[in-house]
Formats: structure tokens, C-alpha cells, sequence
């Protein structure tokens, strides 16, 4: 029944949004990301039925809402860490977003995204994670390093979060050992694109890292 004396009725849309994807995460690993998992949340928040289908219409308004609450908590956690070595931020970056995640949340995200009618989806929101991690670490750049960087961190992401999901040592621990071997890739990036640069200027091209993703990921 609609409520027409919920004073959540009067709330910009676009604000109710992140209030219910929120109320959301406890539902999903049961019902996915679902109309059935927003509704949950509708009740959980007291907003109205059908002003949360408004806010979230589909699964890629979950989603994307779902990367970007994310990426704020990873960025909020992060704002003390500029003291740290680059090496140590992107590293914090990585760990710290797998921290304000829920491995079956994820799980459930990877399998709508690994469809192919989401690959768009997919790597925007990939894109979108990896460009936010480098921010929070402090990165400033704007020529073609600002897309190498986050094609590579793009990569490793994709592959770490495969691996977290299905990581079941104490504290994630392998997660983190995978992370610390994977990292440096991201370190050896000025010297690649040196060489790179020596023998002809051909940079990675970011669609070729999204390529050979074979599960896309947020």
C-alpha cells in the first residue's frame, strides 16, 4: 500500500538511493542483488515500496550505487594515509576496499557482471574502483599515465577480488599475500613504460586489460 505519510516521499530520489543499496547489503548473500533484496531494505528503512523502485529501477542502479558507497568508505578510510609510501597507499587501497566489502555480496555482483549483456556495466565499475583507489592513494596525474595506472590496478583488482571470494584462510591472509605479489607490477610501471615509451611509444591500451578480464568485477 502506497504511504502517503511517509516523509521519505519528499526525499530527492537520488538521496534515498545509497539509503536503501545500504540497507540492501545485509539481504543480499540471502536473495542477491534483487527486487525482492530492495524491497527487505524498503521495509528495513521504512521507505515506501514504490518510491524504491523509483530510486533503484534495476540491477545496474544497485550496482553502481554499491561501487560508489564503496569507494567513498575505502577514500574516507584512506584520508590519513598520505604519510605512507605509494607502494604502502595502493596497497592499503586494495586491502582497505576488500575490508568495507562482503565476499558473498561480491560473489553475487561478479556472477550478474560476468554476463555478457553487463560487460559494459562491468568495466565501468571496474574502472571506476580502480580510478578511485589511485585517487584516495593521491594520485594527481592527467596524461596517458592517468589511464595506464588504472588499466594495471584495473587488472590486479579484477584479480584479486577472484580470489578473495574464494579465499577462506584466517584474515583473508592468502588474499593479502596475493596482493603483495601482485603490487608489484603496479610498482614496476615507470620503468614498462620506459621501455615501452624506447621502443616505440605504444602504450597498453586499457580495453585490452578489460579484454582479457574473463570475469569482469567491481
Amino acid at each position: 500500500m502506497h504511504q502517503t505519510n511517509n516523509p521519505t516521499n519528499d526525499v530527492p530520489l537520488a538521496e534515498l538511493a545509497p539509503r536503501l543499496i545500504a540497507a540492501m547489503l545485509p539481504h543480499v548473500p540471502f536473495d542477491g542483488w534483487t527486487a525482492k533484496a530492495l524491497a527487505a531494505a524498503a521495509a528495513d528503512t521504512g521507505i515506501d515500496s514504490d518510491i524504491a523502485a523509483l530510486a533503484v529501477p534495476d540491477v545496474a542502479a544497485m550496482l553502481t550505487g554499491w561501487t560508489a558507497l564503496t569507494n567513498q568508505a575505502m577514500a574516507e578510510a584512506m584520508a590519513a594515509s598520505h604519510n605512507l609510501k605509494i607502494r604502502e597507499r595502493i596497497r592499503m587501497a586494495l586491502v582497505t576496499r576488500l575490508e568495507h566489502g562482503n565476499a558473498e555480496v561480491t560473489r553475487r555482483a561478479l556472477a550478474i557482471l560476468a554476463q555478457p549483456q553487463h560487460a559494459g556495466l562491468s568495466a565501468r565499475l571496474l574502472w571506476q574502483a580502480a580510478d578511485a583507489m589511485w585517487r584516495a592513494a593521491g594520485d594527481t596525474a592527467t596524461d596517458y599515465n592517468h589511464y595506464t595506472k588504472r588499466a594495471i590496478l584495473s587488472a590486479i583488482y579484477s584479480a584479486t577480488l577472484l580470489h578473495w571470494t574464494q579465499d577462506d584462510s584466517p584474515d583473508f591472509e592468502a588474499t593479502r599475500a596475493f596482493i603483495d605479489r601482485r603490487i608489484d607490477g603496479v610498482m614496476r610501471f615507470e620503468k614498462a613504460k620506459a621501455k615501452l615509451v624506447g621502443i616505440g611509444g605504444k602504450l597498453p591500451d586499457p580495453a585490452r586489460f578489460f579484454g582479457r578480464l574473463r570475469y569482469p568485477a567491481v
